[in-house]
Parts: structure tokens; C-alpha cells; sequence
């Protein structure tokens, strides 16, 4: 069971918006997170701010995401937020707009379907539009596809995420918005998911085809018990990594 301060800080003073890079954190459950919340992922920082369920910036602390209240836990993004920060030297705020939902497939974002009371791609555009009147837009954190690694669920996932993918660049003006994806875990069950491979295959590929789209390595990374999930250890991991993808590739 998480325990953590459930008490948000409200940010009175937002950055300037050219030095307030929003990024949109986006997909299904190891996206939200079900990492074990631990003290040190609720200190925040006055350079990483989230928007809330009320729409309001608060300095972020984990857990970020809140859609679902009863498979809350640790996902990557203070993590992410923190190490860019830091990467960047203090010259830029980092703002994260949490949109996963657990359990979504890439044809319910696509379509903008209500999963678990959530209307995924609406969610998303509220959520950012109103986030790029305060600061820039500069990517999208993007981890989904166990439940497209399924028998029934894998057919055209690779056209069904490039569709997405331009969906969501055209929606925001932006044809060019880097998406930095991250591969399925090397633990998740091939028996229960047998095309988790081809996810990441498709993922690779299309990374060699789409502009500006760049994939995060997690093979290494371990499971929660229930061998679905990212670990607390692997969630903070992962978040340093998109950072430093992130920075590498910075427009």
C-alpha cells in the first residue's frame, strides 16, 4: 500500500512561457503508474510543476496521475522532470500534464473512447491546450501497447499508432512534436502478450520513418510483483532516461 501526502502546493508565480517546457505524459498503466510511492518521490521542486485535476499548476510530487484512485502509485514523471531540470541548469521550469489511463489501447486513444471514466484524446487536448497558454509544448511521454500485444488486440498497431501519432500533432499545431515512446518491459508474460515483441519492433520501425519520434530502452528494468509493472527503481530509471533523450534531442 502507497503512502504519501495527499496536500498539493499551488504554484502562484508561473515562468515566463518560452523557459516553461510542458510535456504531456500519455498512455496506459506503467505510464500512470503502479510504482510504490517512497518519501523521497514526494519532495518537489520549484522547477517541476504538474497540472492537477483541478487544471491548477501545483509543484509536482508523485503520485501525478489521479484517474484512477484505487491503482494509484509511482509513474516517471517527477523523476523525468527532475533530471531534466537539472540538465537544463536552472534555465527552464519543467511543466507535466499526466493524460494515461491503465489499460487503454491505442485504438481508444485513437478513437477517443471513455475508459474508466476518462475520454482519453479529449482529456489529453483540454489538458494541453490549456497548458500551452502558460508555457511551450515540447513533447510527449508516450508508454502503451501491452494491451495491443495480444492475440485479438495487435492487428495494424503500427498504422493505428502513426495515425495517432499525426492525430495528435495535427490537433496541436504542431506536425513536428517530438513523442519519445518507451518499449515494453522485457518481464511482461509473452504467453498472456505474445506480441509484445512486435510492439517494440514496430515501435523501433517506425522510429526510423516518423521525424523527431525516439524510443526509450527499458530491458533492463525490473517488475513489481505482480510481473506486469515497473518497480519503484525502474520507473525513476526510466524517467532519467526519457530526461536525457529529452536533452539529447532538444529542438
Amino acid at each position: 500500500m502507497n503512502h504519501f501526502p495527499v496536500l498539493s502546493e499551488k504554484v502562484k508565480d508561473l515562468p515566463s512561457k518560452e523557459n516553461f517546457y510542458i510535456f504531456i505524459l500519455a498512455g496506459q498503466s506503467n505510464m500512470a503508474g503502479r510504482g510504490f510511492v517512497q518519501a523521497q518521490d514526494t519532495i518537489s521542486s520549484i522547477q517541476v510543476l504538474t497540472l492537477d485535476k483541478n487544471n491548477e499548476w501545483v509543484y509536482a510530487k508523485e503520485p501525478l496521475h489521479h484517474y484512477e484512485p484505487a491503482r494509484t502509485g509511482l509513474d516517471c514523471g517527477l523523476s523525468f522532470g527532475k533530471k531534466l531540470a537539472a540538465l537544463y541548469k536552472k534555465k527552464i521550469t519543467i511543466g507535466l500534464v499526466p493524460c494515461a489511463v491503465g489499460g487503454s489501447s491505442v485504438e481508444q486513444w485513437l478513437g477517443d473512447s471513455t475508459y474508466r471514466g476518462v475520454t482519453l484524446y479529449s482529456n489529453l487536448l483540454t489538458k494541453v491546450r490549456l497548458a500551452n497558454t502558460h508555457g511551450t509544448i515540447k513533447g510527449l511521454l508516450w508508454h502503451q501497447g501491452e494491451t495491443n500485444a495480444t492475440t485479438k488486440n495487435y492487428k495494424n498497431y503500427k498504422e493505428k499508432l502513426t495515425a495517432f501519432f499525426t492525430k495528435l500533432r495535427n490537433d496541436l499545431g504542431d506536425p513536428g512534436l517530438p513523442v519519445y515512446a518507451g518499449e515494453l518491459s522485457s518481464f511482461l508474460s509473452r504467453k498472456n502478450n505474445p506480441f509484445a515483441d512486435s510492439v517494440n519492433n514496430d515501435l523501433h520501425t517506425l522510429a526510423t520513418s516518423i521525424p523527431n519520434l525516439y524510443i526509450i530502452p527499458t530491458g533492463d528494468l525490473t517488475p513489481n510483483t505482480d510481473s506486469i509493472h515497473f518497480d519503484s527503481r525502474s520507473q525513476r530509471i526510466m524517467g532519467k532516461r526519457f530526461a536525457e533523450k529529452v536533452f539529447k534531442t532538444h529542438r
